[in-house]
């Protein structure tokens, strides 16, 4: 078959000049899944933009050609127009692009195809239509955000379909299903371009895999380095709850959360120790989120209460004083809505160092570049802002933005879903080595080689927070699934 779809040469470049993709080319037919896969920053979602001509402001394509069929799509209102008629897009944060008043029917319908039913669609991707379509996306978890998302995508069934990272914040049970509808574009001759971390789920979907590696010295691309190495503190033993001696750091007292008529978690009993990784599994909303973000002060319990160091910790975060502020710190799922799109890498982890502990403009500048490198971020990167970043270091520069407070307690929610395999094992080492230094972390994951490095597993059944054992410690962590 003719191929439908040819990149030439495509160069891309950053608002500052730096090179961000170099001569990226593709050859693609109908029917075929490609993906893309290399490390966070090396220009796998650049490269996808660029050829959709839907870069970031002061992201600019300097040189290259996309054709479509027998037609050159030049920038501007033809590749506005092809956009429209010719592909269905899921980006890599999802939720960004859900007007989070409207309702999961009115969003899905965006997608065009306005005759065709919803209910089968939602359905075969995990989706229990009778419950959502009548809801506010803004009271969708992630990774039920992704899939509406990928419904409205999907709808008017596309010639060529792009997925950005379609696995973050899934279970594996709705991988399997985003699977199965990749199947179905191959059989229907639709071309599906997937830029995945994921090495088994591109293995499974993909029938070509193109690796991109980083430029020579290009900003923000460190190879992934073990951001702990070198500094790694002796890991403490697992704390058993009944075993813990002295006082928690964090307690949690007969807590409920949920939304208006839709409870999700109910009478939670939580003690979390200096020291302690505890992992939070389960489906797709079935809560995890929601409770992380209570603890954080953005999502008001329905019942019980929050104690910190014993003290009651206010449920919101406008009610807390600077101290509770900055002894809980909170890692969103979505950093790019978490991030302030006015405000560089640089600027943004240099706040809380002045506001929350008080340093010095020119002390906070220091400290904000060494922690964006203990993240495994280039200095470069600093002076960049969140448009102009890729999801990997987007969730980095998160990252290092609430470690800048000096936590007692890190919230982390599907820390390393937009991360390589060698840049999770390095921030999960940094992390462990953190919590030997007492740092108490509680991230909620669907990854089994995340929560294998906790020293607690959690996992939401029902309603209720049941305790898992840990399965046996492992040397180096992916992003396998079961």
């Amino acid at each position: 078959m003719a191929p439908i779809l040819r990149v030439s040469d495509l160069t891309v470049t950053a608002p500052d000049g730096a090179t961000l993709v170099e001569g990226f080319s593709l050859v693609a037919r109908p029917g075929e899944t490609v993906a893309l896969t290399g490390p966070s920053g090396c220009g796998k979602t650049t490269a996808v933009l660029g050829l959709l001509d839907a870069l970031a402001p002061g992201t600019r394509r300097v040189r290259g050609s996309v054709r479509w069929g027998d037609a050159e799509v030049r920038p501007g209102r033809r590749a506005r127009s092809w956009r429209r008629t010719h592909t269905g897009v899921l980006t890599q944060d999802p939720a960004q692009g859900l007007n989070p008043l409207s309702t999961v029917e009115t969003a899905v319908r965006e997608g065009g195809g306005a005759r065709a039913p919803l209910a089968p669609l939602l359905e075969s991707l995990g989706l229990d239509a009778e419950d959502v379509l009548r809801r506010r996306t803004h009271t969708l978890s992630g990774g039920q955000a992704q899939r509406v998302a990928l419904a409205r995508a999907v709808l008017s069934d596309p010639p060529l379909l792009v997925l950005d990272e379609p696995t973050s914040g899934l279970d594996a049970a709705a991988v399997a299903l985003v699977a199965r509808e990749i199947d179905r574009r191959r059989a229907r001759g639709g071309l599906t371009l997937v830029v995945s971390h994921d090495p088994e789920f591109t293995a499974a979907v993909a029938d070509r895999v193109i690796a991109l590696s980083p430029s020579a010295g290009r900003p923000g691309v460190s190879p992934p380095r073990a951001v702990g190495s070198g500094r790694t503190a002796p890991r403490p033993a697992p704390v058993a709850p009944d075993e813990a001696d002295g006082p928690p750091v964090l307690r949690l007292a007969d807590v409920g959360v949920g939304h208006p008529g839709r409870p999700l978690l109910e009478r939670v009993h939580l003690d979390l120790y200096p020291g302690e990784l505890v992992a939070v599994t389960g489906p797709s909303g079935s809560g995890k989120s929601t409770l992380l973000r209570a603890v954080a002060g953005l999502h008001a319990p329905a019942s019980g209460r929050i104690l910190l160091h014993g003290r009651p910790l206010a449920p919101t975060v406008g009610a807390r004083d600077r101290t509770g502020l900055r002894a809980v710190q909170f890692v969103a799922q979505d950093p790019a809505g978490a991030l302030n799109p006015a405000h560089t890498a640089a600027s943004t982890v240099a706040r809380p160092l002045r506001v929350l502990r008080s340093l010095p403009a020119a002390d906070a500048r220091i400290e904000a570049a060494a922690l964006l490198d203990r993240v495994g971020l280039d200095p470069a990167v600093g002076h960049r802002g969140p448009g102009a970043l890729s999801g990997g270091q987007r969730q980095r520069v998160a990252l290092a933005r609430a470690l800048a407070a000096g936590p007692d307690v890190l919230l982390a929610d599907e820390i390393t879903s937009a991360l390589d395999p060698g840049t999770t094992a390095a921030v999960l080492d940094l992390l462990r080595d953190l919590c030997g230094t007492g740092l108490t972390v509680l991230v909620a994951t669907h990854e089994p080689g995340v929560a294998a490095r906790a020293d607690r597993i959690l996992t939401v059944e029902g309603r209720a927070l049941r305790p898992r054992s840990p399965e046996p410690r492992r040397t180096e962590t992916t992003h396998a699934r079961p």
